[in-house]
């Protein structure tokens, strides 16, 4: 963390000298006619994001002191953020979403503003704003954490290892009807094991939860925090905090699965009508410029979005983990569905 802050302040200063030798050592900043230059900025901001502190620390500050927008934060869960936002819609306090899951968008698009990013050209085209209010800034993944000192001769490259009865109440998970990160990995295992309807991925899934044996945690931050804390052997969780755990020097090692994982954009929008609609379109630009890619990527434990960026050592390849593509449009139009098939599912086995 220590070195985290040290390579942030570096950076601020950075900037800030960098603006005053771009203006020959005057206060006052040219105007070049750019939309994006300090001189035709300034005033506020108001974010609401359910992102983590490391994400915050590397975008907020450096977007304030680069652009001289005051930025007023507002964190909570997503699902809390989205009911606000609806609550505010005749008149919205926030000015954009910053972070969630892409399905949140898609089902509450009426309280988004159009906007493509002017990097849209470099992000991944996998990635890409189709619906014209959802911008991808980051990527993150499915994995399963295991606790190194716990987890003696069992064997777990992938999903179907979850099922050993000697992980029976030892696997940890969020619930995948209330958490975004557990219905990204629900999603995903069904994906792995067979298909979204397919009966094999459903029995797998049922024998899971029976293995899981009732052990639901809190919430996604309990799910790995457990792992970490030597009370469960095995979590499934995401990237993120996975890989920060891991560089921090947890006794934790991240497993791909063999299967496949899948990886998920996590999302920025304007809101609709927002009262700073200019530092909000700003903020988009800014988030998915290469200058705070290539941040995120070195400094962080979140994969950047565009084509060609930095990436830290602790970070493992792309090209050694199998990958598999969600089919985003079914799953955002048959969560209800997935959700409660899993609930039957879940009721059946904890009797």
């Amino acid at each position: 963390m220590k070195k985290l802050t040290i390579l942030l302040t570096s950076m601020l200063m950075a900037l800030t000298l960098g603006a005053c030798s771009s203006n020959g050592g005057n206060d006052t900043p040219k105007d070049d006619g750019n939309k994006d230059t300090p001189s035709e900025t300034g005033g506020k901001l108001v974010v609401y994001s359910p992102n983590s502190e490391g994400l915050i620390n590397a975008t907020i500050p450096l977007f304030e002191e680069k652009y001289n927008i005051k930025v007023e934060l507002i964190q909570a869960g997503t699902g809390e953020l989205i009911k606000r936002l609806q609550s505010e819609k005749d008149d919205p306090y926030a000015d954009i979403l910053f972070g969630g899951a892409h399905s949140q968008y898609i089902q509450n698009a009426d309280l988004f503003e159009n906007y493509t990013s002017k990097n849209e050209g470099l992000i991944i085209p996998d990635y890409a704003n189709e619906t014209g209010y959802t911008t991808s800034y980051v990527l993150d993944g499915s994995c399963l954490l295991v606790n190194t000192e716990l987890i003696g001769d069992i064997k777990i490259e992938g999903y179907a290892d979850l099922l050993n009865p000697e992980l029976k109440g030892k696997i940890a998970t969020a619930d995948p009807a209330s958490s975004s990160s557990a219905f990204a990995q629900l999603t995903n295992m069904l994906l792995a094991m067979g298909g979204y309807e397919d009966e094999g991925a459903w029995n797998y899934v049922k024998e899971l939860f029976t293995n899981i044996d009732g052990k639901i945690s809190s919430g996604s931050s309990a799910v790995y925090k457990s792992v970490a804390d030597g009370e469960m052997v095995v979590a499934l969780t995401y990237e993120d905090p996975a890989a920060t755990l891991v560089r921090d020097g947890a006794p934790v090692k991240i497993v791909y699965p063999v299967e496949g994982s899948v990886y998920l954009p996590a999302t920025t929008g304007i809101i609709k009508n927002a009262k700073n609609m200019e530092n909000a379109q700003l903020f988009v630009d800014f988030i998915t410029s290469k200058e705070v890619q290539d941040i995120y990527g070195t400094t962080l434990t979140n994969r950047p979005v565009l084509k060609e960026v930095e990436v830290a050592d602790f970070m493992t390849p792309m090209d050694e983990i199998v990958r598999i593509e969600e089919d985003r449009e079914y799953v955002n139009s048959h969560k209800d569905e997935i959700v409660e098939k899993y609930k039957d599912i879940y009721t059946s086995v904890a009797k």
